[in-house]
């Protein structure tokens, strides 16, 4: 179990803050202040406001709402 590739949407994490300079607790706040709100406006507002691509909106938007659900 030590060192096993990590799986789903934090797989995407490294390459996020790499292209968009920003860690990715950022982002995820980002989306935390916009919530109560569906997935894909989740999604949009990454897109729209902050110029990220599609897989990687999904991938923090994602991430936030299944660790809210826990």
């Amino acid at each position: 179990m030590v060192n096993e590739p990590v799986k789903g949407p934090a797989s995407y994490f490294p390459s996020i803050e790499k292209k968009y300079g920003r860690p990715i607790a950022e982002w995820q706040e980002l989306v935390r202040r916009k919530m109560p709100a569906k997935h894909m406006e989740l999604v949009a507002m990454l897109k729209n406001d902050h110029g990220l691509g599609h897989g990687h909106a999904n991938a923090i938007v994602a991430h936030v709402l299944a660790a809210a659900r826990r």
